[in-house]
């Protein structure tokens, strides 16, 4: 639940996202399926903002299914559990989906999407006491279900842990898939204590990501040991959802404010990105390395170039056997992943390659998502497995039409990372024809050079000649 400490980024991804879903362009949980880069970092955010623990996604979950209408279709959910004399005891009320990674047959691993359907119970949800646990469950589709359980003190309810179980048997959601039966993921975390009848809040949406899934929630309403049947007026908001100071305002041409002309500048072209060094872990062993400067080339309302602060940059994804993926969030607008897979040499052995980049822009004031692109058709830097690949000049990703990605310095090994240290690596054609270029570059140079020495010696030569003569 801490995730929903960053509840402005999280409500971006998935409101804007429905706003674009809305425009025939993607659905909201589209866009969040390729950043779970900013679940982590929002599960971090959302410790620093308002301490939320699993109560919190709970809340999340509870607003979230609502939002989500069109391709990907999901439900609001709303849980008013009654005591034994018919009176509101747990209230809840929220919207969620999955974004879930799971095993094929054929050994790949692919992305799904699990929204709730209409026909949502919420069977065992419980109203709770000094002894026992509160309880919101509610079960969904073909076998899923996910519940959270409430404690509390003489002062203070909190969240303690979040249960959710999907149903691989469920091939609409889960084709082709390896594993079959439920799986459960358990999340336990601390969510910040909400005082005894008040009830918590957060508009704002997030992630909590936990194994090879990640639940999104938004618009979330909860309260736990409700006292004398009434939903308290009183609010505990999410830090997410709490005015902070007022945004600077630039002006636009609606704009009335009078402004003093500054002075004309010209603007100073962009520097090539500090290179930064990324890396992932499984276990305490390195299974992924990546030194590269990162440079996002926007061309929507206007040409913008974005060079990634390596320094603010946090890295996250997964390694496997056959795929990995390397999640980037900047920390404040831009989400990147990679995602590299292995495939057969046509001469024998085994290469890794690129083969899906995809971009999120998000506001920085508020994170609602402003453009959001992927493209799974790539197949670029390719090396044999057990080695890197290395390119030190420029290259360009193109995701669409309105995003590429300009690489510096690259250096990554996605696979068989040994000792935390890069393999030799294989070096890219742009490198070796510069490698090539700059003997020849220099012999060249040389050659004029001593044409012109004996071009010098012969004009000189014949000035001499000439006075001999004369006198």
């Amino acid at each position: 639940m801490r995730r929903w400490a960053t509840g402005g980024r999280a409500q971006g991804c998935c409101r804007a996202a429905q706003h674009l879903q809305a425009r025939g362009r993607l659905s909201p949980v589209a866009a969040c399926l390729r950043r779970r880069r900013c679940c982590a970092a929002s599960r971090r955010a959302v410790t620093r903002r308002w301490g939320a623990g699993p109560g919190c996604v709970a809340l999340a979950l509870l607003v979230l299914p609502g939002y989500l209408v069109g391709f990907f279709q999901s439900y609001a959910v709303e849980v008013d559990v009654k005591d034994a004399s018919n009176v509101t005891c747990l209230y809840a009320k929220w919207m969620m989906s999955f974004l879930i990674n799971y095993e094929t047959n054929s050994s790949d691993y692919k992305n799904t999407t699990l929204n709730l359907s209409p026909n949502v119970t919420h069977n065992g949800s419980i109203c709770g006491n000094d002894t026992q646990a509160a309880l919101v469950a509610v079960q969904f589709g073909e076998g899923h279900s996910w519940s959270i359980n409430f404690t509390k003190t003489n002062e203070t309810y909190q969240g303690d842990s979040i249960t959710f179980t999907y149903n691989t048997n469920d091939t609409a959601v889960f084709p082709d898939a390896r594993r079959k039966g439920p799986v459960t993921i358990v999340v336990k975390d601390a969510m910040r204590p909400v005082q005894l009848n008040n009830v918590f809040v957060c508009h704002n949406a997030d992630f909590l990501e936990a194994e090879n899934v990640t639940q999104i929630f938004w618009n979330v309403t909860v309260q736990a040991f409700v006292q004398n049947g009434t939903i308290s007026k009183k609010e505990s908001r999410c830090a997410a959802d709490m005015p902070t100071s007022a945004p600077t305002i630039l002006p636009t041409t609606a704009s009335t404010t009078t402004l003093s002309p500054g002075p004309t500048t010209t603007p100073k072209p962009v520097e090539n990105p500090e290179t930064g060094n990324y890396s992932l872990k499984s276990g305490n062993k390195t299974c992924l390395l990546a030194t590269v400067g990162l440079q996002l080339n926007v061309s929507q309302d206007k040409p913008l170039l974005i060079n990634i602060n390596p320094k603010t940059t946090v890295a996250d994804g997964t390694c496997g056997n056959t795929t990995a993926t390397l999640k980037l969030n900047d920390g404040n607008s831009t989400l990147i992943g990679f995602t590299f897979v292995v495939k057969n040499a046509s001469g024998g052995g085994q290469k890794f390659y690129l083969k899906e980049v995809n971009v999120t822009l998000l506001n920085h004031l508020n994170g609602s998502v402003i453009s959001h692109a992927d493209n799974n058709n790539f197949s670029n830097w390719d090396a044999f497995l057990g080695s890197s690949y290395m390119c030190r000049k420029e290259q360009t990703l193109e995701i669409n039409e309105e995003f590429q990605i300009n690489t510096f310095n690259l250096w990554v090994q996605p696979f068989l990372v040994k000792e935390n240290k890069f393999s030799a690596a294989e070096e890219c054609f742009a490198d070796s024809d510069l490698n090539f270029l700059i003997p020849i570059v220099v012999g060249m140079a040389l050659g004029f050079l001593i044409i012109l020495v004996f071009i010098s010696y012969i004009i000189g030569r014949r000035k001499s000649r000439t006075g001999y003569q004369s006198v």
